[in-house]
């Protein structure tokens, strides 16, 4: 009797074990098509940018890391020399010097274009006047033409016969030779940089105002808290995302600047304003080492892609998203 039950199980076991695998396949099967599907209909809304990103972007990288690798005066065939172009770049003084140039124009434009959007976005977000034509007239440097900007600005800076200088000659000071001096130079170019950034900034910053909310704003003023107080104990931490925001995209413009000072200085005077995006301009252009400028475009891209992470490892420590 118990080998007869025995056996009566392990039919319907069976039994029911074979029709669970076919209960189970066409389950598999439909929602393997699912997934199929979902990910070319994800593929087709992205093609319209991941076209134009592998040709524009992603391919041109791959040929520069190529190229970084060869001797190509864009004339002659490449000649294969592997990391010797890496090498001399890394023992080349020159290299060391517009690294620190682009340091130097980074520390000069970033606190400045930070602090100059910072008090016109706190002061277009009170109840002003015309602030909305002011927020359109502080934003129009910013789809201005760079090499517009540049000239103007190198036209306002000219030592003999410029704006500035005429204006500081009325209250009896001598003007510097701003673009023509190496010491002013640098200065001259930042002082353009900010000018015509500050509205990006205002804009970011401006919407990070607008998002707290000001009952907290309210709150610190009954507890007390004077304008300044409550500029750094309330605003600035509840700002820090868009901060955060305007700093990244700000060191990463900033060691690509090549415009401003290939229209107002093309380097010099002496090579004082000489930085990396020019210096891998002149190589390819000018001295036909394409292949020691792909070189130090990567080594570039390298300080930027480090830098970046940086940052973003270190927001958790002062970015408040609460």
């Amino acid at each position: 009797m118990t080998a007869l039950i025995g056996e009566a199980a392990a039919e319907v076991g069976a039994e029911a074990r074979s029709t669970g695998s076919r209960t189970r396949g066409p389950r598999t099967s439909t929602r393997r098509s699912r997934r199929v599907r979902y990910a070319l209909t994800v593929l087709a809304f992205l093609l319209p940018s991941a076209v134009p990103l592998l040709l524009f972007v992603l391919g041109p990288m791959v040929a520069a890391a190529w190229i970084s690798l060869t001797e190509w005066n864009l004339l002659a065939p490449a000649e294969w020399v592997g990391f010797e172009n890496y090498a001399n770049l890394l023992t080349d003084p020159e290299t060391a010097d517009v690294f620190l140039h682009t340091l130097y124009y980074i520390v000069g434009y970033l606190p400045l274009v930070y602090v100059g959007g910072l008090a016109i976005a706190l002061a277009l977000n009170t109840a002003l006047r015309g602030r909305t034509v002011l927020r359109g007239v502080y934003f129009l440097p910013v789809i201005t033409s760079w090499i517009v900007v540049a000239l103007v600005w190198r036209w306002l800076l000219n030592p003999s016969n410029g704006v500035v200088n005429t204006v500081l000659a009325w209250f009896g000071i001598d003007g510097p030779g701003w673009w023509t001096d190496p010491a002013w130079a640098m200065p001259s170019i930042i002082l353009a940089s900010a000018w015509k950034d500050l509205g990006f900034v205002m804009v970011i910053l401006l919407a990070g105002l607008q998002a707290i909310d000001p009952e907290l704003l309210d709150a610190a003023r009954v507890d007390g808290a004077g304008w300044w107080r409550r500029l750094f104990s309330v605003t600035l931490p509840l700002l820090s995302p868009a901060t955060f925001f305007v700093i990244v995209i700000s060191l990463i413009n900033g060691f690509q600047v090549f415009d401003q000072v290939y229209a107002m200085t093309g380097g010099g005077p002496g090579g004082a304003t000489q930085v990396v995006v020019q210096q891998i301009y002149d190589l390819t252009f000018r001295y036909g080492k394409a292949g020691e400028a792909s070189a130090l475009s990567w080594l570039l891209f390298v300080v930027i892609l480090a830098v970046t992470v940086i940052q973003i490892r270190g927001q958790r420590k002062w970015v408040n998203y609460g």
